[in-house]
């Protein structure tokens, strides 16, 4: 069965009878502000994309990091995964998952008939881990914003190497985490019992050339190179996130406007909806989730909210909203649409 995702956009505004340019779509995690891309010549365009070196060399540098591999996107490395473990340990069974994140991890396994076991804020104690067991660790969570600092995760990783098990790190939103935070320089390429999965267009802002990086040793790299095959990812985008990485400046300024939009949306939101109706706000420069006291109010909002043209990602336990950040333009008109919304649910 195929998972709900935001991004939908064409499908809702069928359903609510709204022209798609006249929405304000909230519903990802994508930055609002997208790198800039550069001109790139026709014969990118008509040439098979070959692997660039220039491209590989930036991620290293980028990740810190002395082993990857550029796929089309994290969600080809989940799917391949669970198939791909149990070859490498036929005993591996257990998985250990957050009980809210990112479901496509959950139904991977799930389908290549795993055993899954949900942890809800706290990581599964270390001491009740069985041998061979896989954990799944969102950092920073999507779509709570939980954060696992790299003293944690050094623990269970250790942990999971003595067990011959395998530690799954998807680090899709790190990128507007302090320096430092990431666990990419942990892994080394004789390192098997670890991956981190790293994506390209949500920082960016640039979903569309469907991009990312698998962070793993040599045994993982070259499985996945069997398994994937040429022509992974094409040449212009390959191109432009030789380029994105590479720009140091542009990073730093990208930090900075999306904290400062962040902190702003934030505030117009509890203004907006009010401590009576949210009982908590969390996320991360890339989105903010709103949890209600009344836990059936996300569902009725999300609606009253989609009648005006403002989309924002009903959770899949359709008790909270998760809210993308929007550029300052846009926030005058969030907080029309949410004010009514309110008025409306009163």
């Amino acid at each position: 069965m195929a998972l709900i995702h935001g991004g939908q956009l064409q499908q809702v505004a069928e359903q609510y009878k709204i022209p798609v340019a006249d929405w304000l779509d909230l519903s990802t995690g994508i930055a609002p502000i997208s790198y800039p891309i550069p001109d790139i010549a026709p014969s990118v365009w008509q040439q098979l994309p070959q692997q660039s070196p220039e491209l590989i060399t930036a991620a290293k540098q980028y990740y810190q990091c002395s082993q990857l591999i550029v796929t089309n996107g994290s969600q080809t490395i989940i799917k391949a995964l669970p198939e791909l473990t149990r070859q490498r340990n036929i005993a591996s069974q257990d998985v250990y998952l957050p009980e809210r994140g990112y479901k496509e991890h959950a139904q991977a396994w799930k389908l290549a008939g795993y055993t899954l076991h949900f942890y809800k804020k706290s990581l599964p104690e270390l001491n009740e881990l069985p041998m061979n067991c896989i954990v799944v660790i969102i950092n920073p969570n999507n779509p709570t914003g939980q954060f696992f600092d790299r003293t944690v995760i050094s623990q269970y990783h250790k942990k999971i190497k003595q067990f011959n098990g395998l530690l799954v790190v998807d680090e899709a939103f790190i990128d507007v985490m302090p320096d430092h935070q990431s666990y990419c320089n942990e892994v080394g390429t004789e390192e098997d019992h670890i991956i981190v999965l790293r994506s390209f267009g949500k920082f960016f802002g640039l979903a569309g050339i469907r991009i990312g990086f698998l962070i793993a040793s040599d045994y993982w790299c070259q499985k996945f190179k069997e398994l994937l095959g040429p022509w992974q990812v094409n040449g212009p985008a390959q191109i432009i996130a030789e380029q994105a990485l590479s720009d140091t400046v542009w990073h730093k300024k990208q930090c900075v406007k999306l904290h400062t939009l962040r902190v702003q949306q934030e505030a117009l939101l509890w203004q907006t909806f009010s401590d009576k109706l949210v009982s908590a706000i969390e996320g991360c420069d890339l989105f903010l989730t709103l949890s209600f006291h009344q836990t059936n109010n996300a569902k009725k909002l999300y609606h009253l909210l989609c009648q005006q043209g403002v989309y924002c990602r009903l959770s899949d336990e359709q008790d909270t909203l998760r809210f993308g950040i929007a550029v300052e333009e846009s926030f005058k008109r969030l907080e029309s649409a949410c004010r009514q919304a309110c008025s409306e649910l009163a």
